[in-house]
């Protein structure tokens, strides 16, 4: 029997995914199906449920021939996998289905857009925008596709670096749409289209131009408004590194300014890294129901694609947990949704425990937590040097956070997980100066850990590669620390 390529993905992902035990997957961070996943697309609100597309290879763990795979949440902890969206079936598209964005229509439908590639008989990828409309499961492409092309560039802009289309609707309900570019330099330019239907767009200005200072291009744009102020999200390529504020190599910028509606021009005032962890990239946002502005980005980096666990499965590629997001005084923070509350079970509190040396405590162990962690000295005019607490521990292997408190430097550290590459295995930030004090908010799962650091201010995300039997936990201080424990089981039975 003959089937197009959606079909044939999707009779694929029924009879391979399935077949996954839900031990082998992580407890509530969501992976492809089955195959390989990249970047988050479509998150938006819509028939009552929470939907997160994501790039898609059902066929391999490796990146190649991009579809879009599907999911819904009631509450963006706990996600259903649906069948497979969109695949690459027209000549627009016929190198795949890249990275895009959704809302629901003023008449009641799910509208996507996404960038279409194919690859022309010079070798070389175009890149176009492209619609699809549908019910909540299935859509269809739109017969006019592709809605934007290098005809509408600005001169000078590059037809194979024009990609990851993030739709919004102005207070007036006119579709607006940013778009990643790159100019004759090699930098990015951030570019804003307008519409009044989704259907027919046009340029209209470009909204923020790559001065050099962070990469070379701007993927994955993403552009709202946070109360009064304007906030840029992009995941800059080829970055480097910048003390311990930037990372070299794929890195995510938050740029927060001011945006002038009629100009269609953002002006920043200010820019920090989004995570400073190993596995963070392509992150979006969507607003939900109840205004907050919520983000879940790719727990994963291209620099870290062919690291080694334990064990091969088959999928790769996890999203991290979605996380509201707020200003103080100009800047950033992340939180994790407050509907992972309901999902904590036998609390374990432990207050004022003296840590000199190792310490473990009854109880504060497992994979799959959440936990916070307040440190502080014992004597504040003799500030202990260095604060671990080692996780995902057995015999063979365990991954650390590490606090010099002297230096303001908070660190992850998963050399010893059990990698067989020589990828990057330790990342560290500044962390501000609060006397040898520091609280964490730690969210663990079966294959991954989310440190938010002083209420948010900072988050580190990284993938864990020790099987998650490996459960144990332990503090070690250099000097004298307290600390304050309270720690949740995560179940999602319920």
């Amino acid at each position: 029997m003959e089937y197009n390529t959606l079909e044939k993905a999707r009779k694929y992902e029924k009879e391979n995914g399935s077949k996954i035990p839900a031990s082998d997957r992580p407890a509530f961070h969501l992976t492809p199906y089955v195959g390989w996943t990249n970047d988050p697309n479509g998150f938006s609100y819509f028939g009552g449920k929470y939907h997160l597309f994501y790039q898609y290879n059902p066929y391999d763990t490796r990146w190649d021939s991009m579809h879009w795979g599907h999911a819904v949440s009631s509450d963006m902890v706990k996600w259903e996998h649906l069948p497979a969206a969109l695949a690459p079936e027209n000549e627009y598209d016929s190198f795949g289905c890249f990275s895009g964005s959704a809302l629901e229509t003023e008449d009641g439908k799910h509208y996507i857009i996404y960038t279409g590639v194919r690859k022309a008989d010079d070798g070389k990828e175009y890149q176009t925008q492209c619609v699809a409309v549908g019910d909540g499961k299935d859509y269809r492409k739109y017969e006019n596709n592709p809605v934007l092309t290098s005809r509408d560039l600005p001169g000078g802009l590059s037809p194979y670096d024009f990609r990851d289309p993030k739709v919004f609707r102005d207070e007036e309900g006119k579709y607006l749409c940013v778009v990643g570019g790159k100019n004759e330099k090699g930098l990015g330019e951030i570019l804003l289209f307008a519409s009044d239907d989704g259907f027919n767009w046009h340029f209209r200005s470009v909204l923020a131009t790559n001065d050099g200072e962070y990469g070379c291009m701007w993927e994955c744009p993403d552009f709202f408004m946070l109360g009064e102020d304007a906030v840029l999200i992009t995941s800059p390529q080829d970055m480097a590194a910048k003390g311990l504020d930037y990372h070299s190599g794929n890195g995510t910028l938050c740029q927060i300014g001011t945006y002038d509606r009629a100009a269609g021009v953002f002006k920043r005032c200010s820019a920090q890294t989004i995570d400073h962890g190993i596995d963070f990239y392509a992150p979006q946002t969507m607003q939900a129901p109840d205004g907050r502005r919520i983000m879940i980005a790719w727990m994963q980096n291209w620099d870290t694609c062919n690291t080694s666990g334990y064990r091969n499965l088959p999928w790769f590629g996890q999203m991290t947990i979605a996380r509201e997001l707020s200003l103080r005084d100009g800047k950033l923070y992340q939180m994790p949704v407050s509907e992972l509350d309901k999902y904590r079970k036998d609390k374990i509190e432990y207050k004022e425990v003296k840590v000199n040396g190792e310490l473990s405590l009854k109880g504060v162990e497992g994979r799959c937590l959440d936990m916070t962690l307040k440190i502080r000295p014992a004597d504040s005019r003799n500030l202990f040097k260095r604060f671990t607490m080692f996780f995902a521990k057995d015999g063979s292997h365990s991954s650390r956070i590490n606090f010099f408190p002297g230096d303001n430097v908070f660190e992850t550290d998963r050399r010893l997980s059990g990698s067989r590459r020589a990828n990057i295995h330790q990342r560290s930030c500044n962390v501000r100066d609060l006397g040898g004090e520091i609280v964490l908010r730690i969210i663990m799962d079966r294959f991954s850990i989310e440190v938010f650091i002083n209420g948010g201010e900072q988050v580190m995300s990284t993938t864990i590669l020790t099987d998650p039997a490996a459960g144990e936990i332990y503090f070690e201080c250099d000097g004298e620390a307290i600390i304050d424990v309270i720690k949740y089981t995560l179940d999602m039975e319920e």
